[in-house]
């Protein structure tokens, strides 16, 4: 007898369509670099592509909050909601990192380069904790929260273009949280790896 697939919960549906948008936000984001180069930028690509990813930047916080009211949290939303978050900014990284994006500030590359060189290290990581010890324990750090929110800070303040003087502050506090849970992360990956330092202690 064959198993059922389990129905997908609101929440889920809710971060299926983040992840749909996703593609929606890169052509856009394309479209309107390309008007640029014009001289006469269409502004509607801009903006459409700016709600776009303001909806999927923000329904982050609603499906998480329905998966927790309704109790309704699944393996399947714990692997989904990251992607759709990592997928959504990589996007914006990339994207935004060209001059001819068409917009007045875009990303320095150190910038892109720090934070996808943090997610490469996590996943090396991971693999190498599941081959060494055959289990991997993610704790959710507030440096980590931090570091997403103001990366996705940066993103939206480059599309909607709010005044420039403000991003060297928004760019310092996104790199040195990306920074820090980096830091974090790894010691929290040793410690599943040599569970002496767990312990706080060494055998002689």
């Amino acid at each position: 007898m064959s198993k059922q697939p389990l129905p997908l919960t609101l929440a889920n549906r809710i971060t299926v369509i983040r992840i749909l948008s996703i593609p929606f936000f890169i052509l856009l984001l394309m479209y309107y670099g390309n008007s640029g180069k014009t001289g006469h930028p269409n502004e509607i690509f801009r903006w459409a592509a700016t709600i776009c990813y303001l909806f999927t930047f923000l329904s982050d916080a609603v499906d998480g909050y329905l998966a927790r009211v309704r109790h309704e949290i699944t393996r399947l939303g714990s692997i989904l909601d990251p992607l759709a978050d990592k997928a959504l900014l990589l996007s914006g990284l990339v994207l935004l990192s060209r001059p001819s994006a068409g917009f007045e500030a875009h990303l320095p590359v150190w910038f892109v380069i720090l934070v996808i060189s943090r997610d490469v290290v996590l996943v090396v990581g991971a693999i190498i904790i599941y081959y060494m010890a055959g289990d991997v324990m993610i704790r959710p750090r507030i440096s980590g929260k931090a570091a997403t929110f103001f990366q996705m800070t940066v993103i939206a303040w480059i599309l909607i273009g709010f005044p420039q003087r403000a991003m060297p502050w928004l760019l310092g506090a996104a790199a040195v949280c990306t920074g820090i849970s980096a830091i974090q992360y790894i010691f929290d990956g040793i410690r599943q790896i040599d569970p002496k330092i767990a312990n706080g202690s060494r055998a002689p």
